[in-house]
């Protein structure tokens, strides 16, 4: 094996090679200058120093129209944006995936996006996230598309969104703030608006800019005014955030309120013993098509980020007749914004208290891996971790199939499906029978025709293993619970003799 020079015969070798006033110069781009003896043992590709540092275009992100006679639909279109991220680990791939989401997002808001850069960097500048040299680039970048707005692929501080809009002269917003607009505008029932109001007024809260008079101070207290104050009174910006502060109680009021209703529908599905299936998943996995599927519930499909926010529950039965719940939740994305974790929590509950998971993953996207880690990273936020789980991954009829093969041997408890097709729907109900907790008491009941409930929350609560109905009464063979197995005990058959 070579061995690699030391630093001090390094720094003579330049030394002897450059003249003096270049030496530092030279120092500066040791790394940049390549030779078989000290580079020969590294392994893959060297970038040279400023293609490293530079923004780097990624293509195909565009989606501005190119027929001229289609202006009148781009005038629709409501915002022009240009994308920014940092790459700070992993592949060049993974970075661009990342970006290539982040412009599914902006069209899903409304957003035409005209271009998207990536630049290479240990950490985000900490005053402009891309640097002061970087920023004025993108400034060039943004006069020659025309674009009015940036967007970039990670949550901004105050300090960093004002000093980026001072240089670029146009709208800055991050990705927080881009999946808040989306959540806003497709929040449909009283709660997901709560819910949304709730996590903008939190985003919003440290981000107050004041301009002018929004800086100008009230009146203090003291009869009469003038000359009689106590101080110099709160600005108006002050008096914004108070106000804020204000809404935000009271919305946690509402949402705390709301959540007393979705609890007791729980504590009520608890008391009748009927299990509850929760569907979770990244967003646009196919949960709301998968739900219909199982269901027929009718609930909005459309190829989308967040499509649909508000939670559903539907009445669903398994092959052996047993019923069951099922819970479609809102979907979830990498960075998801701590405020929507916080603010949609109550939602998000439904998978905690569920008996099942079905993790729906998109089976033909680039790296399913990836949104499997995500969710799961969600699920541990909201304590879910300990709720079995199924690995649906939908969209079979169009994933690749080395890549259904790998997530099916990765995945141990994992079921291929297409919610489009129908493709493993009947399998995979037959999934759920297995995993869904069964009644611990099996007992056989001779019940008289007069005690036709019991027979019904036999069917409704327990697992009809055989009936028969005889000149007494009905012989039941069943799988119950506890209580219900108290109740029938009376009706169990004395042996013969």
């Amino acid at each position: 094996m070579t061995s690699s020079s030391s630093p001090s015969q390094d720094t003579k070798r330049l030394a002897h090679t450059y003249p003096e006033g270049l030496r530092a110069d030279a120092l500066m781009e040791e790394d940049v200058a390549w030779s078989l003896e000290i580079d020969g043992e590294r392994d893959g590709d060297q970038f040279d120093r400023s293609e490293r540092a530079a923004l780097r275009r990624v293509a195909g992100l565009s989606t501005e129209l190119e027929d001229v006679t289609e202006v009148e639909y781009r005038q629709l279109r409501l915002e022009r944006v240009v994308l920014v991220g940092v790459w700070t680990s992993g592949t060049m791939q993974d970075a661009e995936n990342s970006l290539a989401e982040l412009a599914a997002l902006a069209e899903t808001a409304g957003a035409l996006v005209l271009d998207g850069v990536i630049q290479r960097r240990d950490k985000p500048d900490a005053a402009t996230y891309i640097g002061s040299g970087k920023a004025e680039e993108l400034r060039d970048i943004v006069l020659d598309t025309g674009a009015d707005t940036v967007i970039c692929d990670g949550e901004l501080s105050p300090g960093q969104l004002i000093h980026l809009e001072d240089v670029v002269k146009v709208k800055v917003i991050d990705r927080t703030a881009l999946i808040l607009d989306i959540f806003a505008q497709h929040a449909k029932s009283r709660e997901g608006k709560a819910q949304v109001a709730l996590a903008q007024m939190q985003y919003m809260l440290p981000r107050l800019r004041g301009w002018g008079q929004s800086l100008s101070r009230q009146m203090g207290g003291g009869k009469g005014g003038g000359l009689a104050t106590r101080g110099p009174g709160e600005t108006k910006i002050e008096t914004d955030r108070r106000r804020i502060r204000e809404k935000m109680a009271k919305m946690r009021r509402e949402i705390a309120e709301m959540k007393t209703g979705r609890e007791i529908k729980r504590q009520e599905r608890r008391r009748n013993k009927v299990p509850s299936v929760a569907i979770a998943g990244y967003t646009n996995a196919g949960k709301s098509s998968l739900l219909n599927r199982l269901t027929g519930a009718g609930v909005l499909v459309e190829n989308a980020l967040f499509a649909t926010l508000d939670p559903t529950v539907r009445r669903a039965e398994t092959p052996s007749g047993r019923l069951y719940t099922l819970a479609d939740t809102v979907g979830f994305v990498r960075h998801l914004p701590h405020h929507l974790v916080e603010a949609f929590r109550s939602t998000m509950e439904e998978v905690g208290d569920a008996d099942l998971i079905l993790h729906v993953v998109d089976g033909s996207h680039p790296v399913p891996e990836e949104q499997l880690a995500a969710v799961r990273e969600v699920i541990r936020d909201v304590g879910a971790t300990d709720v079995p789980e199924i690995v649906v991954i939908n969209k079979a009829d169009a994933a690749d199939p080395l890549t259904l093969q790998r997530l099916l041997r990765v995945e141990k408890r994992s079921i291929a499906v297409s919610a489009r097709t129908g493709r493993g729907i009947r399998e995979l109900l037959a999934l759920i029978d297995d995993e869904l907790p069964r009644p611990s008491v099996e007992i056989e009941a001779l019940v008289p025709y007069t005690h036709g409930k019991l027979v019904a929350r036999a069917h409704d609560e327990g697992e009809v293993i055989s009936e028969e109905h005889t000149p007494e009464g009905t012989l039941l063979k069943v799988r119950v619970h506890e209580e219900l197995a108290a109740e029938l005990m009376p009706y169990v058959p004395t042996p013969a003799g």
